[in-house]
Formats: C-alpha cells, structure tokens, sequence
C-alpha cells in the first residue's frame, strides 16, 4: 500500500523584499508566522503498518527549522530574494538529501496565503 503523510511545523521570521514595486507594503522590514507541511510519499511496511514514524520524521525537519525560526530570512545564503515561493523551494532542496521520500512542501505565509512546491 502507497500512502503519504506529513508533518506540520511553524516559525517566526522576518524579512523584506526590496525587489518589489516601490510603495509596495512587502518592500519593508516585516515578519510572518510561517506554517510548513512536509509531506513524504511510500510503501507502507506491512509488518509494521507504517512507512516512517513520526518521531523520525520530527528529527529530520528540526535542524531546517532551527535555521529558519526567528531569522532574517535574506541573510540566509539561497534566500536573498525570500519570497513564499523561493522559501518553499530552499525548505525542499534542504530536506530532500535526509529524506527521499519527500514529495512536496506547502508553505503559508499568512492564513489565507500560500504555495505548494513538488518538483
């Protein structure tokens, strides 16, 4: 049997994007409370009835976490231009080496918006 999971997790970052239209709000300095979704795709394990344990897959996200929450987004190398869309790729392109199962990353920046990325 095929099945996904995921796991949730959260961080406060701060960042602004200077690229953007002047007058544009997102120019400034402002901060997010940013829900992730890592979502994994694989064979469940009849012998156990499950493809990864949860616990599992908190240790594999906690150190991306620890380098994103209460940052500035902008100084972290791969995020000068740190949009919902690039956070989302960087957050998958860290992930992918520990876990090979991953198969998308969904983003919120705010409650009502958000990306999904899933090369």
């Amino acid at each position: 049997m095929r099945t996904r999971i995921l796991r949730k997790f959260s961080f406060d970052a701060a960042h602004d994007l200077p690229h953007f239209p002047e007058g544009h709000k997102c120019r400034n300095l402002h901060g997010h409370t940013y829900q992730v979704e890592v979502v994994l795709e694989g064979e469940v394990d009849p012998a156990v009835g499950y493809f990864m344990d949860y616990g599992d897959l908190k240790k594999a996200i906690a150190p991306v976490e620890a380098k994103l929450d209460h940052r500035y987004l902008n100084d972290i190398p791969g995020l000068a231009i740190s949009t919902a869309e690039n956070l989302a790729k960087w957050i998958y392109d860290e992930l992918k080496p520990g876990l090979p199962e991953l198969v998308m990353i969904r983003l919120y920046e705010t409650p009502q918006n958000g990306v999904e990325y899933a090369p």
